[in-house]
């Protein structure tokens, strides 16, 4: 998979039941996340984005805003398995923090699970704090500075 991927921020209730439909795949299929942990109060206001190759569905991820929108929680990213290691994930994250909704943030935020950590990193994401368990899989907090824009 090599074509430049299409990433949005979800808008329609089709593109938003891609995200969640990823997510569902992801979390609660594969790392096997009770479905009540997953889905919470945030999700009727979050932003969503959808990343799509083909017009596939792929990856997904959400960011709730947070003291007075100068913190993004990145939450909920979520590639599908054919798709990892594919640049997909950066190239969403990426797209997040380049979203207009964001332009106000001075820093994102986000709780990755260990084996993330280094793709966060090469993003720029530095962790903090001990481990912690969400869901019963080991995470980090993490935290970039974002430029002023």
């Amino acid at each position: 998979m090599t074509e430049t991927p299409d990433i949005l921020r979800a808008a329609t209730p089709e593109q938003r039941d891609a995200c969640l439909a990823i997510r569902e795949a992801v979390f609660v299929q594969e790392q096997q996340v009770p479905p009540e942990m997953e889905w919470d109060e945030h999700d009727a206001t979050a932003l969503h984005f959808l990343a799509l190759r083909e017009g596939r569905p792929l990856a997904t991820a959400r960011v709730v805003f947070r003291e007075g929108g100068r913190v993004a929680k990145i939450g909920r990213v979520a590639v599908r398995a054919e798709a990892r290691g594919t640049g997909l994930g950066a190239a969403l994250m990426r797209a997040v923090e380049a979203d207009p909704a964001l332009r106000r943030v001075e820093r994102c935020v986000l709780e990755a699970q260990l084996h993330a950590i280094p793709f966060y990193e090469r993003l720029g994401y530095a962790a903090s704090g001990e481990v912690f368990l969400d869901a019963g899989i080991p995470h980090r907090f993490m935290a970039k500075a974002m430029p002023p824009r």
